[in-house]
């Protein structure tokens, strides 16, 4: 099983775009893919029609049991979406109160990552969906990963917030004595503006060896995706979004591969 986070501590990036794209892409390959939400904002569960304050149970759940988690428990808090394969462990904004309320214990930065060994065979791929602050959610999604997938619209703030993001992931892997291996990916590329493109150039300067040569291009097909609670490769198969993420796929399971060979 592969587990990819994305994050930037950026907001408005494209972050749950490029989880629900990929997400979608990889199941039409015929992989089984689990989605999980750890933004209290539940983006990602609303993108597929899920409403996490209806469920039962959610990732909050999960942190509240933490110390009794079993396969049963954990697949317990995990719900089906309406794409055969794509299954979705659900947000809540109980979440936001979680620095608060847990972050102080010991362990509460791995919980995430044992539960998902718990699940393991279960599915092929994890795509975690971070929210834009760092704190014990980031944490967790971080730890559990094995590579990071760093959006970032090609606009002078978001590169700020880029820069942010990239610190983060040297201090923590510095304090775990790791180092994160992340891709960079330009979304939201607008040709016809100025902004969008000095914005690509400076990150070809700044970040070459992370960067994905190649941009996630602005698709009014993502919003309408959305609105039809299906990933955009279900939804418009052949639009040039969709195409952006499966040449971006192409690229990362091409990493996995060329990974496994080195090692």
């Amino acid at each position: 099983m592969k587990i990819w986070t994305i994050a930037n501590q950026k907001g408005g990036v494209g972050k749950t775009t490029t989880v629900a794209s990929l997400a979608g892409s990889l199941v039409k390959r015929g992989f089984r893919v689990l989605m999980v939400d750890t933004d209290p904002h539940a983006s990602l569960g609303y993108y597929l029609g899920i409403d996490s304050e209806q469920l039962p149970c959610s990732l909050y759940n999960l942190f509240l049991n933490n110390k009794t988690l079993t396969q049963d428990g954990v697949q317990m808090h995990i719900v089906p979406t309406n794409v055969e394969k794509l299954d979705l462990l659900p947000s809540t904004m109980a979440l936001a109160t979680l620095d608060r309320s847990l972050g102080h214990q010991e362990g509460m930065g791995l919980i995430l990552k044992k539960a998902l060994h718990l699940v393991e065979d279960r599915y092929d791929f994890v795509l975690v969906d971070c929210p834009p602050v760092l704190g014990v959610l980031m944490v967790n999604a971080l730890a559990a990963s094995e590579h990071i997938i760093v959006p970032v619209q090609t606009e002078f703030l978001a590169l700020k917030g880029l820069d942010r993001m990239v610190k983060t992931m040297l201090l923590m892997g510095r304090s775990k004595n790791i180092q994160y291996s992340y891709t960079i990916v330009p979304t939201m590329y607008d040709k016809r503006t100025r902004a969008s493109s000095a914005a690509l150039v400076q990150l070809k300067q700044d970040y070459n060896d992370e960067l994905w040569n190649d941009v996630i291009a602005v698709d009014t097909k993502f919003r309408d995706a959305s609105l039809s609670h299906l990933p955009a490769s279900h939804y418009a198969p052949r639009s040039r979004g969709v195409l952006a993420y499966n040449r971006l796929l192409d690229y990362l399971t091409a990493r996995e591969l060329s990974h496994v060979k080195i090692s």
